[in-house]
């Protein structure tokens, strides 16, 4: 058996991260102005930022089922026997909806999964999905692999403001903080695909000792794929990064990466997240 693997633009994987592996990666969309643009080929998480700080209109839009049976129709010419497809969470996305219907005309059996997450709590997962079809697993096995992953995933993260996600509709308006314009920084949660606000603090170096607790705490003493995720605040994610590794000197390398275009686009700049995945 040959198994295919499909993910989205927002697991933020790179070339490297995907060589030698057999994974098909089908872009979101970001619209600036008046202008769409695929995720990862024609917009940069940078000209994102940029864009928000200019105050020009910003938003998302899911790929269409058809982007997803092309991918699925290509894995199978290519000789694979299944897919597993895995994507950002459905509450945040409608892009697994549209690779569910895909799926159900696809040429070959597939198996679509909801990471529950985004950025690299998608990517672990795709990235551990893809050496599991290489070592010969089946569509079944890894696709419920990659759920118990997912369902024990957390990522924790602060933004300099609410009102993106509120804008984009990923933060319900009664979970905003009061006084949040006033210099406070909301953590926030994604857990089970949901993003709930956690707790409020003054400044940014507390937000950064927090989500290093929160890290920590969810990491355990067990295994763990770590990231540490930012929009135009790199020298704070890596200042996270090194703090995490220090405390947690077996923990083993610790990614950092922006948060892509898509995500970036409903968190805004000065965002920075702590993404945990336990296992495998």
């Amino acid at each position: 058996m040959v198994v295919a693997v499909v993910t989205d633009s927002t697991a933020t994987l790179t070339d490297h991260d995907l060589q030698g592996l057999d994974v098909r990666v089908v872009p979101l969309q970001v619209v600036v102005g008046r202008t769409a643009y695929d995720e990862g080929v024609e917009i940069t998480s940078a000209e994102v930022a940029a864009a928000l700080r200019a105050g020009t209109p910003s938003s998302t839009s899911r790929p269409s089922p058809q982007l997803f049976l092309d991918a699925y129709t290509a894995a199978a010419e290519a000789g694979a026997d299944s897919v597993v497809s895995l994507h950002i969470s459905a509450a945040l996305s409608g892009t697994y909806e549209s690779a569910v219907l895909a799926a159900r005309d696809s040429p070959v059996p597939t198996e679509v999964v909801d990471s529950r997450s985004m950025g690299m709590g998608l990517g672990y997962l795709v990235l551990q999905a893809a050496r599991s079809a290489a070592d010969g697993q089946d569509a079944a096995t890894i696709a419920a692999a990659s759920r118990e992953r997912a369902r024990t995933s957390r990522a924790f993260f602060f933004v300099a403001t609410l009102e993106h996600l509120r804008r984009g509709g990923r933060i319900r308006p009664t979970a905003a903080f009061v006084g949040s314009a006033l210099a406070i920084k909301p953590l926030l949660v994604l857990d089970d695909g949901i993003i709930s606000p956690l707790e409020k603090v003054r400044t940014s170096s507390r937000a950064l000792a927090r989500l290093a607790d929160l890290a920590a705490a969810q990491i355990g003493p067990g295994p763990a794929e770590v990231a540490v995720h930012h929009l135009d605040a790199l020298e704070r994610a890596q200042a996270l990064a090194d703090g995490l590794a220090a405390r947690l000197p077996d923990l083993g390398p610790i990614e950092v990466r922006d948060a892509g275009a898509v995500i970036g686009t409903h968190v805004g700049p000065g965002m920075v997240a702590v993404v945990v995945v336990p296992g495998p």
